[in-house]
């Protein structure tokens, strides 16, 4: 083809090329930076896109997946170096942490303090006896707590309280359907499977409502198990078409009721997977919560110190199992298993890409719902 000989003519051509050629080295770049380079080396300004957890090192990303405990009434100063390193989502609280509500106030602000408020601080508020907080509601029981109204109220009321000494978490409600006998039954709502689905979303709106962000459990449902797995091994026998139409009709409100954590149970479900306990099962957790259930949120561990995980292994490989199986929280209520279980995982996230994109996305959805409670993302450095 013969060039124009008229100069602006000539100078708009050479400037269309110049544009096209930039065009295919940019088009070049994306299709060889999508094509080949993994995701952890994407351009800078995709990887700005995915903030804020990108901006965490992996020594704190993990420890989003981690929540601690610790003795006394005060912040232990290990206790506050972990939580300024952002090596701990935050805390649980016992009856023994404190006993007023100035106790209360002044721990939670310690814990805070040393977090730069991105803290955590759960507790378990069920009602009744399972009153963390003795002097803040539920007054009764979950059995007792009366129509999905009352209950919205009286965890609204609760969640309120709660909020003002400092509790941005409560692990509850027991959303699990109680049958003859259950070890459970004197902490679950009343009813079968359509008022318990009721009740357990009126209780995730109240505690929302209060300003505290509720849990559902024990996924994908304890309400037949004759002994509690804090003490024992259970194996929960039921087909899965019971499972569908009993445990899992609570959990299914609760998902639609946006509840921001489903806490997993350390029970034994052979329906759904013959080998590992629902904690550390990628058929449960990614396959029937995640998959068939569509939930979005934060998946926590039952307690890592229960007798049924603690009867298949440490608690260092209980935790690693849980979180390469989709779990997003290790709830830790033994003071010392810190000290195994994020040396554990820091090892293995280093050694293994896959667990490296488990524990990112785990800390992503934490992140989101400290944002959801008012908190902070930790700092990217000390």
């Amino acid at each position: 083809m013969q060039l124009s000989t008229d100069p602006a003519a000539r100078r708009r051509l050479l400037a269309l090329a110049s544009a096209g050629a930039l065009a295919l080295a940019v088009g070049i770049a994306v299709g060889s930076d999508s094509d080949t380079a993994p995701s952890e080396e994407r351009s800078v300004q995709a990887r700005a896109a995915k903030q804020p957890v990108d901006a965490l090192t992996l020594r704190r990303q993990i420890g989003q997946l981690l929540v601690s405990s610790f003795d006394g009434t005060t912040v232990p100063p290990y206790m506050r170096r972990r939580l300024r390193a952002g090596e701990t989502a935050g805390v649980i609280l016992f009856g023994g942490n404190a006993a007023t509500a100035s106790g209360w106030r002044s721990l939670t602000r310690g814990v805070q303090r040393a977090a730069r408020g991105s803290a955590l601080v759960a507790v378990d508020q069920e009602g009744g006896e399972i009153r963390t907080v003795p002097f803040a509601g539920p007054e009764p029981g979950q059995p007792a707590q009366g129509s999905p109204a009352d209950v919205r109220a009286l965890t609204r009321d609760a969640g309120s309280r709660l909020k003002t000494l400092g509790v941005n978490v409560n692990l509850a409600p027991v959303a699990d359907v109680a049958t003859a006998g259950a070890a459970l039954g004197g902490r679950t709502f009343a009813g079968g499977p359509a008022e318990v689905a009721a009740s357990t979303a009126a209780a995730t709106a109240g505690l929302r409502a209060g300003g505290v962000a509720a849990t559902a459990k024990h996924f994908p449902g304890l309400g037949a198990a004759a002994v509690n797995t804090d003490d024992g091994a259970v194996t929960i026998a039921a087909p899965r078409a019971v499972l569908e139409a009993r445990e899992l009709v609570p959990f299914r409100a609760a998902v639609r009721a946006r509840v921001p954590l489903v806490m997993l149970s350390h029970a034994l479900y052979p329906a759904l997977d013959g080998l590992r306990i629902a904690s550390q099962s990628p058929a449960v957790i990614a396959g029937l919560l995640r998959e068939r259930l569509g939930y979005r949120g934060v998946a926590v561990t039952d307690s890592l110190e229960a007798a049924a995980v603690l009867a298949r292994s440490g608690v260092a490989v209980a935790a690693e199992r849980s979180v390469r199986a989709g779990a997003d929280l290790i709830l830790m209520t033994g003071s010392a298993s810190w000290n195994e279980v994020f040396p554990r995982l820091l090892a293995s996230a280093r050694r293994s890409p896959e667990l490296r994109r488990r524990v990112r996305d785990s800390a992503a959805r934490v992140l989101a719902m400290k944002r959801l409670v008012g908190l902070r993302s930790p700092a990217a450095r000390p």
